[in-house]
């Protein structure tokens, strides 16, 4: 049948039918990709900085993905990999893998997007160091086909230049968008909820100043008589209540005639931002993933809810370790081929908290407690 003819055309023939031709992206369309993704960086960069609680979600997030091992067939190998691992420089001033991934997740998180690269030493026979690259600083889009990735740098002067070695280049995206190569951000559709939350900090703050530190009105209302030297009395006042308002310790204010004070601000009242405050940050900790506790916010939860939550923070951590193995495994592969050996490798994290132990205590325990059941019943029939 025509529809099975696939099998006999080569490789060169294959082409993604659902994507678009490489004569659509124009120049013009690919600045203002990239253009586009330089404002999306800068605004959720800006996020993160302006918003303490999304700041400490992220860091938690990457505090809690933990350790790993790598364990092979050999024990010596074990020990020779992760010993690499503990040791390896990591950019300019840090050593391990685990200051490498914090980066690269933290990144990949804020950004949706991580790029690394694995540097190799001058005689190319291991691993010298392993670098987090900026994303202003790399181009990434399809190449040839959008089963490809193509890396590029970009020069001072806006060029691209494709990498030379795209072997020794960690990347990773998480939830790209369908025909898209870039990542989503964790962060995305919170600007709008940041940006409101942020006014009421600053309306709760002018409302401060301006109620909480006191200020004055000083009126002075001149007789007739007094009219003809209002001016030259009026400016007295003011002397001597800046005067007694600028005195370390308490001066008393003494004048004459018809001159009353008020407090400016004193029959206002600030309004409650509690409850549209915590609206805010449901909002935010229910995109982030993040039980209330761990962030230090004492909402009323029962220990069934706050075990539940847990468990869904757990799941959110497995997600970020399943991409974090791509990179792993890429490093542990260039290892082992510089080193010319030739073996299988499985990455072993920790457990992501105490608890886990005891519900895999727990559950090995109900486990054989089955198993002798059933051996007994099988042996009385």
């Amino acid at each position: 049948m025509a529809l099975f003819n696939f099998r006999n055309k080569t490789k060169s023939d294959f082409k993604i039918q659902t994507a678009v031709s490489d004569g659509y992206q124009n120049n013009f369309s690919s600045f203002l990709k990239s253009s586009r993704s330089i404002c999306e960086r800068s605004l959720y960069k800006s996020l993160k900085d302006s918003v303490p609680i999304i700041d400490a979600a992220i860091s938690k997030i990457i505090r809690l993905i933990g350790d790993f091992k790598i364990k092979t067939d050999s024990p010596v190998l074990d020990e020779q990999i992760n010993h690499f691992f503990k040791n390896v420089r990591v950019n300019a001033c840090e050593t391990g893998i685990s200051s490498f991934l914090s980066c690269y997740l933290q990144q990949l998180l804020i950004y949706g997007t991580a790029v690394g690269e694995i540097v190799p030493d001058s005689s190319c026979k291991n691993i010298s160091a392993l670098y987090n690259a900026s994303l202003d600083n790399i181009d990434i889009s399809y190449d040839v086909t959008p089963l490809n990735v193509k890396i590029c740098a970009v020069a001072s002067n806006g060029d691209k230049i494709p990498v030379k070695y795209p072997a020794l280049v960690l990347f990773s995206s998480i939830m790209p968008e369908p025909g898209q190569i870039y990542g989503t951000s964790i962060l995305k559709g919170l600007p709008f909820i940041a940006d409101t939350l942020m006014k009421i900090f600053n309306a709760v703050g002018t409302n401060w100043d301006r109620v909480g530190n006191v200020r004055f009105a000083v009126s002075y209302k001149p007789t007739e008589n007094e009219r003809s030297f209002s001016k030259d009395r009026a400016r007295l006042i003011a002397e001597e209540w800046s005067k007694a308002m600028k005195s370390p310790q308490p001066k008393d204010f003494i004048t004459v005639g018809d001159v009353s004070i008020k407090v400016i601000g004193a029959d206002n009242q600030i309004p409650d931002s509690n409850i549209p405050v915590r609206q805010l940050l449901e909002q935010i900790i229910a995109k982030l993933s993040i039980p209330p506790f761990l962030l230090g916010l004492s909402w009323s939860s029962t220990e069934r809810m706050s075990s539940q939550q847990a468990d869904i923070l757990t799941s959110e951590l497995e997600y970020y370790r399943r991409i974090l193995d791509s990179a792993i495994t890429k490093i542990c592969d260039t290892y082992f081929k510089l080193n010319a050996v030739n073996t299988k490798f499985e990455i072993v994290w920790d457990n992501i908290n105490l608890q886990d132990e005891v519900e895999l205590a727990k559950a090995r325990l109900l486990n054989a407690q089955a198993l002798q059941i059933e051996n007994k019943l099988e042996r009385n029939d």
